[in-house]
């Protein structure tokens, strides 16, 4: 009964040196796997075939250390949810904005542009009626034709004569005609002065503006400009025909 026992324990001897031998060959590689399974997590999937030793021994280590992959998406995540916004934002600060187009023109169908309004003309002037009002200050008169005519450029034109003067009466019916008095309303101021009567202010402004002196004839018409030069004396170049046609011949001349 000894001897079989003893014949074990000479197996065991004999055989144990030679199971030990290949496990302590077989342990390096082992631990070179592991490492080189690490280094495939780190680094990115790795370009073996899917067949090969080193990709299971990767896809075993992977399995083993899951909080580095998931450390590295948590960290990924952010950067990747922060690039939408990031490009959404350009596109909404690079939507064009619309152009408005000049308020002082404005584009027909055709492309054309209008043209702009010319300004309204002034108002026609105020055209006194026939006679003269031997009781008006006629100074005052002409002072305020004088403005007027410096702030719309138009001229001024004194009317000296009496209400008894034929001549007189014949040129205030032209003056109430509808193309005269629009003549006169667009391009002069007129002032009518009474020099029929006792009015010696009257007087020195007749001599004022026809300093010619001797007999006046009746209506005498001088043409003043805005800034009160006198353009034109009938006393001295005689009057035009006491007609329309000589009339308004007469204005349009020197209404400029």
């Amino acid at each position: 009964m000894l001897r079989p026992v003893r014949a074990d324990r000479a197996d065991r001897r004999t055989t144990s040196p030679r199971s030990t031998a290949p496990l302590g060959r077989r342990l390096p590689l082992v631990a070179a796997a592991v490492v080189a399974a690490g280094l495939t997590a780190a680094c990115g999937p790795s370009s073996e075939p899917a067949g090969s030793a080193a990709a299971a021994t990767a896809g075993q280590s992977s399995q083993a250390f899951p909080s580095e992959s998931a450390t590295a998406s948590a960290e990924a995540s952010p950067t990747a949810s922060a690039s939408p916004s990031a490009s959404a934002s350009p596109s909404s600060s690079s939507s064009p904005t619309p152009s408005r187009a000049p308020s002082g023109s404005t584009s027909s169908a055709g492309g054309s542009a209008k043209p702009a309004r010319t300004s309204a003309a002034p108002a026609p002037a105020k055209v006194p009626g026939p006679g003269y009002d031997s009781s008006a200050d006629a100074q005052k008169l002409i002072d305020a034709a004088l403005r007027s005519a410096k702030a719309d450029g138009r001229m001024v034109l004194l009317d000296f004569g009496a209400n008894w003067c034929g001549n007189c009466k014949a040129a205030d019916k032209v003056f109430a005609q509808s193309q005269t008095a629009g003549i006169l309303g667009a391009s002069y101021h007129l002032v009518k002065v009474d020099i029929g009567g006792n009015s010696s202010a009257n007087s020195a402004l007749l001599r004022k503006y026809s300093p010619s002196g001797g007999t006046y004839t009746m209506p005498v018409l001088v043409v003043v400009s805005p800034s009160g030069t006198v353009r034109t004396d009938t006393h001295v170049t005689g009057n035009p025909s006491l007609t329309s046609e000589g009339i308004n011949s007469f204005l349009r001349k020197w209404a400029s």
